[in-house]
């Protein structure tokens, strides 16, 4: 539908800020994305299943924590990871998604939190994408509240600790070759992080079903009966729920770009159908309050592109602080929703047909609007920074 090279969301060129090497890689996961993933992904979607034959693909890509330097990882910028997720996210934010667990909060947690000796052992493999990673914080009565009410439990046993406990909404977590669990320490009340080697015995994963959002991710409820972790395993430099913040703090920049992704997605797609179709005898583009609904999304793509790049860029020069990453996902989810409802209005009835792809967008910014801080606690961890008070129980 329409010409691509006609249609572009970067109205303020911010691709400009990278170098052209990054530019260039950043060229072939959009060609990635039109090419392999847009062809199908309707269909994965309606059957609710992830298409994994993409991961050697994806793997080519060299994309799989490019932030992170060494133990064969890309070491680019994170101004360049944030672009990658918001082209993963404008081709299909469940791929983005996907990613953003595997390379962004396990890939993450492994090189914030493990030894030496860990990174070397499972970071090459996981750039790879060979292993393929997963992240288990949330749990099915802890969600906004988890860094006061992890329930899940660790308990050492001479060499190793036994975990018990369960954890819900864990993307990657039915598939997973490495699952990060975050459980408490039943003898000292620390947070630690493990990292269970699948297969393992009294490990359980059930995907979760009939989700009308992000459908081509797998999301597990995932159980833990007396499962035994070595104490290798334990991360090293994983010893409080601080830790956990440090990870959610760069991936929640990660899910802002890819909020953005979803909003270019659903404008693109919008204006290229806007292009072509013509009523009252004329092309709709023709009419004032298309025009004004074009404006109004390329408004909030470009507005929200713009602060995820600064906050892209503190990250990059050490000085992202947790109110900058709140207000980035705070922000860029609130205008995704915006964005994706009326690129559907644009559309009229044809825009809740699958096969023009806005209604899926329109779908996966539901999840993308809760998940890593929903809009209300970022709303206060930002009220927090502006007034010096928390509001937060």
């Amino acid at each position: 539908m329409g010409d691509r090279s006609t249609v572009t969301s970067d109205f303020y060129d911010l691709e400009a800020l990278l170098d052209e090497q990054d530019r260039e890689t950043l060229m072939r996961v959009r060609a990635f994305m039109d090419e392999q993933v847009e062809p199908i992904i309707n269909e994965y979607w309606t059957r609710a299943q992830f298409p994994r034959q993409l991961i050697p693909g994806i793997a080519e890509l060299g994309i799989a924590g490019a932030q992170y330097s060494g133990y064969g990882c890309p070491g680019r910028s994170s101004l360049f990871d944030g672009m990658v997720s918001m082209e993963l996210g404008r081709g299909d934010p469940s791929v983005a998604t996907f990613m953003g667990v595997h390379g962004g909060l396990a890939m993450g947690t492994m090189h914030l939190c493990a030894s030496e000796e860990q990174k070397e052992r499972w970071l090459p493999a996981m750039a790879r994408m060979e292993l393929i990673g997963a992240f288990g914080l949330t749990e099915p009565d802890h969600g906004s509240d988890v860094a006061r009410g992890i329930e899940t439990t660790a308990r050492r046993d001479g060499d190793e600790w036994v975990l018990d406990g369960q954890k819900k909404w864990i993307g990657n977590g039915s598939f997973a070759d490495l699952v990060i669990i975050w459980a408490r320490d039943v003898d000292t009340d620390r947070v630690l992080g493990f990292v269970v080697e699948q297969p393992a015995p009294g490990f359980s994963a059930v995907d979760l079903e009939d989700k009308i959002a992000l459908r081509a991710v797998q999301n597990a409820l995932i159980t833990l009966d007396g499962v035994r972790v070595p104490e290798e395993n334990r991360l090293q430099n994983a010893n409080s729920f601080r830790d956990t913040a440090n990870v959610l703090r760069a991936t929640r920049v990660s899910v802002a770009w890819s909020a953005v992704g979803c909003s270019r997605g659903a404008y693109e797609h919008a204006l290229r159908y806007a292009l072509e179709r013509d009523q009252f005898g004329r092309p709709i583009t023709s009419f004032q309050l298309v025009q004004d609904l074009l404006f109004r999304m390329l408004g909030n793509i470009t507005a929200s592109a713009a602060l995820c790049a600064r906050a892209s860029q503190l990250q990059d020069c050490g000085m992202l602080r947790d109110e900058h990453a709140s207000m980035a996902k705070g922000y860029s989810t609130m205008r995704m929703r915006e964005t994706v409802g009326w690129a559907r209005e644009l559309m009229g009835g044809n825009g809740i047909l699958l096969e023009n792809h806005v209604g899926r967008f329109v779908a996966d910014a539901e999840a993308i609007y809760s998940y890593e801080g929903t809009r209300e606690v970022n709303s206060l961890i930002v009220g927090r920074a502006i007034t010096g008070t928390s509001a937060i129980a």
